[in-house]
């Protein structure tokens, strides 16, 4: 068993190929995100410290994210097995299975740092989660990206903007927001 006690583990969220589907998704914010995310995961390895992918399994069938889709796979920025794989179908990685909640505490890592894809939904909720549950949040704001957003009015919000008020949002009430260049040396 890794002496992890006290240590940051990184999770890293939904870095999925099915993302890169621009005619499903629109256009995004952050065309740095991958790079910044390899450039975590390679100082995680490094240090030793616990790494987490998560992988989200859409239950619709017609989602680039499902799981027969060739978009359900890890981009290519996620080399190398993990130190846990969990596998969700909701926006939160704290409800998917293996227990993300249980592993960690099992190991007694104390905090999380987290990056990966969309921002505002399962990054932050994820973020959210962890705060709640007690773990110190590192929210690595330049290792993640959205997508704009159009309502059914035809307002246009853009990704930078979902970006910055998510990245507000936790930095308000539920963790630090950091960039790659505040972890790695």
């Amino acid at each position: 068993m890794s002496d992890w006690n006290g240590s940051t583990a990184l999770i890293v969220v939904d870095v999925q190929k099915g993302f890169d589907d621009d005619e499903h998704w629109g256009p995004r914010n952050n065309p740095e995100c991958e790079e910044n995310i390899g450039l975590l995961i390679d100082a995680w390895r490094k240090q030793g410290w616990p790494l987490v992918y998560v992988r989200h399994d859409s239950t619709l069938a017609s989602s680039p994210l499902a799981p027969k889709a060739s978009g359900n796979k890890f981009k290519d920025v996620l080399s190398g097995k993990p130190d846990l794989l969990v596998v969700k179908n909701v926006h939160s990685a704290f409800y998917g299975d293996p227990n993300l909640d249980a592993w960690l505490k099992l190991y007694k890592i104390t905090g999380v740092a987290i990056c990966g894809i969309q921002t505002n939904l399962c990054c932050e909720t994820t973020a959210r989660m962890a705060s709640d549950l007690g773990y110190e949040v590192l929210f690595v704001g330049d290792a993640t990206y959205t997508f704009d957003f159009v309502t059914e009015t035809h307002k246009v919000y853009r990704a930078r903007e979902i970006s910055r008020f998510s990245q507000l949002s936790i930095e308000s009430d539920f963790g630090t927001v950091v960039r790659t260049s505040d972890l790695v040396t």
